[in-house]
């Protein structure tokens, strides 16, 4: 199948990487120049070598084409998009004009950035797949070489419109990425897992961020009881925006269980903390302006205090968060926030529309 990747990050290169591996045509196209400038450089003297390094095994395979020419992805039959939630607007704007009818478009998360392919795109010939996480917990560890340290064991993932799951089913199907199949894209915009842990576990972490300049992997320490009471409350407040949408209630650490075991036997917090305490994990965030907040507070909690306010549903944490984050990287984060004015609430009632069908 024809596969095209919109961002040359980690997670990009390792999900190009694996479908290559399985058979496929992959083109990865590079959005910008802020980052892994010198892989892309390696990878295009190399005409596309890359490697995945996992479980103790190199595997190679050549990409069919490396390029920052984004106007090729009109020749995929699937369009990936996996660029930090913080350039889904600006990016989806930019490539609208190349979206043919019958593609695949995943964005990977999504966030509820179907709304922006609403906003944006002519979307009556698009399938939209929005997912909740990334599928590979990597790292670009070398020029051509990416290391995996967790795959997902399940992938859940919501269609839009919903009506189209079983006409794209088996090309979604085909691409072997453990895709599970949720009633609602409601669902997968809201379970992103780095909502909850990423915003609750920076931000607790900010003194040994700075104190160990950045040696220092959050998922090891920051989830002491007290900063656990924090994230379960936020969490509270993301399933009764959820319950509010007419969705059911699912606590995070049900959600991480369910991508990360097969065993459904296994206590949900009991799975978190062995996914945290991974050897494998990577040091992380190293400085205190990353993406643990500076993506995930403004287009996450920023997005949840927004729904959450048309909703009449109270957000405390989620204000104080929001609060705490903005004082510390001494910008508003609210200003460069993903909210219902900006994704469009004629978009949003678009997509609640189809989930009730």
């Amino acid at each position: 199948m024809k596969i095209a990747i919109l961002g040359a990050g980690n997670g990009g290169c390792a999900v190009a990487t694996d479908l290559s591996l399985k058979g496929h045509q992959v083109s990865l196209l590079k959005t910008s120049n802020s980052m892994h400038n010198e892989n892309y450089d390696y990878l295009v003297e190399t005409k596309g070598l890359i490697s995945l390094f996992e479980d103790g095994r190199t595997r190679t395979t050549r990409l069919y084409q490396v390029s920052k020419d984004l106007s090729l992805l009109a020749e995929a039959e699937v369009v990936i998009i996996y660029v930090q939630t913080n350039y889904h607007e600006a990016l989806i704007q930019r490539v609208a004009p190349y979206f043919k009818e019958g593609q695949i478009v995943i964005i990977n998360p999504g966030y509820f950035s179907t709304a922006y392919m609403l906003k944006y795109c002519d979307c009556a010939g698009l399938t939209i797949v929005e997912a909740e996480s990334s599928f590979i917990d990597c790292r670009i560890a070398e020029p051509g070489i990416v290391k995996v340290g967790f795959r997902n064991v399940r992938n859940p993932v919501g269609v839009y419109p919903k009506q189209n799951l079983e006409k794209v089913r088996s090309k979604l199907d085909a691409l072997d990425c453990r895709l599970v199949y949720l009633d609602s894209l409601l669902e997968a915009s809201l379970h992103n897992p780095n909502m909850i842990v990423h915003t609750v576990g920076a931000v607790m972490s900010i003194p040994r961020i700075e104190k160990t300049q950045g040696d220092y992997c959050m998922y090891h320490e920051v989830f002491t009881p007290s900063v656990w009471r924090i994230l379960e409350q936020l969490d509270k407040e993301k399933m009764d925006v959820l319950e509010a949408l007419g969705c059911k209630r699912m606590p995070y650490v049900e959600a991480c269980k369910y991508r990360n075991s097969l065993d459904d036997t296994r206590d949900g917090k009991e799975v978190f903390f062995w996914y945290a305490a991974m050897p494998t994990r990577a040091k992380g965030p190293i400085v205190v302006d990353s993406r643990y907040i500076a993506e995930d507070v403004p287009q996450g909690l920023v997005m949840l205090e927004s729904l959450g306010k048309k909703l009449n549903v109270a957000t405390p944490v989620t204000f104080s968060l929001i609060e705490l984050a903005s004082y510390a990287l001494g910008r508003d984060l609210r200003k460069e926030g993903r909210t219902l004015e900006g994704l469009g609430e004629e978009n949003i009632k678009k997509i609640l529309d189809d989930c009730l069908i």
